[in-house]
């Protein structure tokens, strides 16, 4: 971003491998649709999330999930290695290459024959939450469709069956075939099965083919009762290869590697701000932490829009970004930009609810950062500038280590709080995450055990007045914990999230 660009003057225009052999025949009719009550499409055939895949498979993926950091997209590349015949159940292991933005992270997750999701434990822990994003898109079609298996709803679903299932959600919709459609992605042309659903107004789709293992695309929407649904998850196809020998991703380091040496601070308290913005424009509500973050580390932010004249309503479509400035000479300018860390101009975020994290690079010291909004309006327009405005914080930057003789070395470290979490608590979460438990129950029952030493979760700050909206990556965070895919201290700052926020009240 260029030293010349001023805040005050800001304004923003968006600019806006191999080919699988098609396997049907072209130009095939659309199916009955949701409109006609989901009755299938009259095509021969099944098919299952995992089917016809195979060692030396390699799947390139481009893909976003509303619960990492509100839909901004990365780049998933996993390659079926070998087959892990030890142990109670038969499995396959991927090697996966994540590319986030200037990040590029190497793991492995270990995943079921009857299902292709990652076992709990078997996952590399720093790939961890884009494991969880994996499952939560480009296999969620596992929970209706899965090889044989003597399991009430499960086994592979016919492309002509009425109906696949029902999604979770209260008053869930039904989910199946509604129509057949040629589709061109990065990866090729693929003759495809659509499967979908309808909700809040909007009409999901994922795109399937026979003898496939994955879907190649999808574009699905958050379930919500009013005001204007988000993306929830979207993906393509990029590559896809079959019989890789050797490990593709033998060329790339991985940049985490690094923070093993920084001393990255992993449990700490967010430090709430909550302002105008310079014009008046909009409220921000910033969080962010730990307090006094480390270069060569990420700093959390949770960010939440509201509206000037009303506290209490949400400001939607918002254009927006994170930015390191410099004063000089009385005017504002910006020096690094998380947005375009991440190879972007700006983000967006649907429902005003932003958490996402920004790693740090450049000099320690006491830095100013701003939050910026550009204006609102739909994704992929200009925005409108009437709502233009930011935020200025100072936050503290320090080192990558101590340095010898610096008030950093004579303070004392501190021992990190233990966290404690009865494992039937997973059950619990598991049915709140799946509408089977209510907000207020799931919140009452939560704050009842941390307040009678059933749950032990590190010191945080309490508020003391909530608007008691639960941001949905906290459920999220509560169905991935109860099955296994992230760890305990994940779903323990979602409880500290709704702790210094009020919802919950520790007496």
């Amino acid at each position: 971003m260029r030293n010349t660009i001023f805040i005050i003057l800001f304004s923003m225009i968006l600019v806006s491998g191999s080919v699988l052999p098609a396997t049907f025949a072209e130009h095939l009719s659309a199916g009955s649709g949701i409109g006609a009550g989901l009755a299938g499409v009259n095509l021969p055939g099944a098919w299952y999330a995992g089917e016809n895949l195979k060692i030396g498979d390699y799947f390139k993926y481009k893909l976003c999930h509303e619960s990492y950091k509100d839909c901004t997209e990365f780049w998933f590349s996993m390659w079926l290695e070998k087959e892990i015949l030890d142990g109670p159940e038969e499995m396959f292991r991927f090697q996966v290459l994540v590319e986030d933005g200037n990040k590029v992270l190497k793991g492995h997750m270990d995943v079921g024959k009857i299902a292709p999701e990652p076992i709990g434990g078997t996952v590399s822990d720093n790939i961890l939450r884009y494991a969880s994003v994996y499952k939560s898109s480009i296999i969620w079609l596992s929970s209706f469709a899965t090889a044989d298996i003597d399991q009430p709803g499960k086994g592979p679903k016919a492309f002509s069956k009425v109906s696949w299932g029902k999604i979770a959600n209260i008053g869930g919709e039904q989910i199946g075939a509604i129509g057949i459609e040629t589709m061109t992605v990065p990866a090729g042309e693929y003759d495809t099965v659509v499967i979908g659903w309808k909700s809040g107004g909007i009409t999901s789709h994922i795109y399937v083919v026979d003898e496939f293992p994955f879907p190649v695309k999808a574009s699905t929407w958050v379930q919500v009762t009013a005001g204007i649904p988000p993306q929830e998850y979207r993906f393509s196809l990029h590559e896809y290869k079959e019989n890789v020998s050797s490990s593709p991703f033998a060329g790339f380091t991985d940049t985490e590697e690094a923070k093993k040496d920084v001393g990255c601070i992993t449990n700490y308290k967010l430090v709430k701000i909550f302002e105008n913005t310079n014009t008046n424009s909009m409220v921000i509500n910033i969080q962010y932490g730990p307090e006094k973050p480390r270069i060569g580390c990420d700093i959390e932010w949770v960010i939440n829009f509201k509206k000037a004249f009303s506290t209490d309503l949400w400001e939607n479509q918002v254009h927006y970004d994170i930015l390191k400035v410099n004063l000089i000479d009385g005017q504002t300018i910006p020096i690094a930009s998380a947005a375009e860390d991440e190879g972007y101009d700006k983000f967006f975020s649907t429902s005003g609810q932003v958490h996402r994290y920004w790693l740090m690079q450049g000099d320690p010291g006491l830095q100013k950062f701003a939050v910026i909004v550009y204006g609102t309006g739909p994704a992929y327009s200009v925005p409108n500038s009437e709502s233009f405005g930011y935020v200025i914080l100072d936050i503290d930057l320090q080192s990558k280590k101590p340095v010898s003789g610096s008030l950093e070395t004579l303070i004392p470290t501190q021992t990190e709080p233990e966290i404690s979490i009865p494992s039937w608590i997973k059950n619990n979460a598991g049915w709140w995450a799946d509408g089977l438990i209510d907000d207020a129950s799931f919140v009452s029952g939560i704050q009842w055990l941390i307040s009678n030493g059933v749950i032990t979760i590190p010191p945080t700050e309490q508020a003391t007045e909530s608007d008691n909206v639960i941001p949905s990556w906290i459920k999220n965070n509560a169905g991935w914990w109860s099955d296994g895919s992230i760890p305990d201290n994940a779903f323990v700052s979602g409880l500290q999230w709704l702790i210094s926020n009020g919802i919950i009240t520790i007496s």
